[in-house]
C-alpha cells in the first residue's frame, strides 16, 4: 500500500525538517543486544541486534548509519521499531570508532569504506541461509551502501534482495562544500565536536599517527578530512578521498532493486547533484528514485498535527524492502 507524503507544514524549511529528528522526535528504544564481531584484519566491529519472530528464517534488515551515528540516531530506533512490528530480525552495524569502545587498529570508517559492510553481509548470509536480507544506508551509510552495490554488482549473496539509501551525499566534494554554508555551519560544528576528539584519541593510542595531530586545527569537514581521514586511509588529500569515495559513479552499476530517497531541499547536498543521480540511474531499471521537494536531511516528517506526526521516510523504506523480502507491509 502506497501512502502519500505530505510534508509537515509546521516544519517549513530544510533546517527545521532536519533538526526535528534530533531535537523534537520521540522514538522509543527497542530492546537490542550488542555483539562484538572480530574482523579478518585483527580488529572488530559491533552490531546492535534484534531477533525476528520466525527465528533463523525471519527476513532480516542490515542498517548502515550516518556520520557519527549509532543507536542514538532517530532513524536507527525507527527502523528497529519497523522491523519489530513486521517480525523481522534487524542488525545495525556500528562502524569502527562508533561502537562502545575504541578499536584496536588505526583505521577508522569513512564514506567510501565498504569492506566491513560487505564482510558483515557475507557473515549474515552464511549464518542465515534461508533468510531474505534487505539493506539500508542513511546519509554517509547510504553513500557506503550505494558504492558497495555498484562495486559488487551481481556478486552479492543471493539472500540480499533489495536496498534503500536515504539522504545520500552522492558527490562528497559538493556535499562538503555545501554543508558549511550559512546555517549549515551548525552541522559542521556538531560533527567536529565528536570527530576531532575521536581522532586525537586514536593518535594518542597509535604514536605513528602523530603527524596527523594537525587535525585539531580543523574548522570544517573538508579540513578534517584533509588532515585526518584522507592520509589515514591512503588518499592523497580530501579532494582525492571525495573523488574516489563518492557513490555517484557507481550508481549505474547497481543491479539490485534499490530505492534512492532524498529531499531536494536537503541542506547537506546541493539540489543539482540529484539531477546527475537521475542521469546515472537512467540505464539501471532496478533503481527507483524518489526525490520530494521537501523533507530536509533524514527528515520526511508528515501529517498536519505537530502533536501526532508520521514519519514517511522509515515507513517508505520498510515498505519497499518488504515488497522484496516477501513480507506484507503493515
Amino acid at each position: 500500500m502506497r501512502r502519500p507524503y505530505r510534508p509537515a507544514w509546521w516544519l517549513p524549511d530544510p533546517h527545521s525538517a532536519t533538526l526535528w529528528g534530533r531535537l523534537g522526535r520521540r522514538e522509543p528504544q527497542v530492546p537490542v543486544r550488542l555483539e562484538q564481531w572480530d574482523t579478518p584484519d585483527g580488529d572488530f566491529v559491533e552490531l546492535a541486534r534484534l531477533d525476528g519472530r520466525q527465528g533463523p528464517t525471519s527476513p532480516r534488515l542490515l542498517l548502515l548509519h550516518g556520520l557519527e551515528g549509532g543507536l542514538h540516531s532517530h532513524y536507527a530506533r525507527a527502523m528497529f521499531r519497523e522491523a519489530q512490528d513486521r517480525g523481522w530480525a534487524a542488525d545495525l552495524l556500528l562502524f569502527r570508532t562508533c561502537g562502545s569502545r575504541p578499536n584496536r587498529l588505526p583505521r577508522s570508517y569513512h564514506s567510501g569504506e565498504t569492506s566491513d559492510p560487505l564482510w558483515v553481509v557475507q557473515q549474515l548470509a552464511a549464518a542465515f541461509p534461508s533468510a531474505p536480507l534487505g539493506l539500508m544506508g542513511v546519509s554517509l551509510g547510504g553513500n557506503v551502501l550505494c558504492k558497495l552495490l555498484g562495486e559488487q554488482s551481481g556478486t552479492l549473496p543471493p539472500q540480499v534482495k533489495a536496498a534503500v539509501a536515504m539522504s545520500v551525499p552522492y558527490d562528497l566534494a559538493e556535499a562538503s562544500r555545501y554543508i558549511g554554508r550559512g546555517f549549515g555551519a551548525v552541522y559542521e560544528k556538531f560533527f567536529l565536536k565528536s570527530l576531532i576528539p575521536k581522532a586525537l584519541g586514536k593518535i594518542d593510542r597509535h604514536p605513528e599517527l602523530a603527524p596527523l595531530r594537525t587535525v585539531q586545527r580543523a574548522r570544517t569537514l573538508w579540513e578534517f578530512d584533509d588532515a585526518f581521514t584522507a592520509p589515514l586511509h591512503g588518499f592523497r588529500d580530501a579532494a582525492d578521498y571525495y573523488a574516489r569515495a563518492s557513490s555517484l559513479p557507481y550508481l549505474s552499476s547497481i543491479r539490485l532493486p534499490t530505492l534512492l530517497l532524498n529531499a531536494v531541499d536537503d541542506p547537506f547536498l546541493p539540489p543539482p547533484v540529484l539531477d546527475r543521480v537521475r542521469a546515472q540511474v537512467a540505464g539501471a531499471p532496478c533503481v527507483e528514485v524518489e526525490f520530494p521537494v521537501r523533507g530536509g536531511h533524514v527528515g520526511f516528517t508528515s501529517y498536519s498535527r505537530p502533536w501526532k506526526p508520521w514519519y514517511y521516510g522509515e515507513w517508505r523504506a520498510a515498505s519497499f524492502l518488504a515488497a522484496h523480502v516477501d513480507v506484507p507491509a503493515l
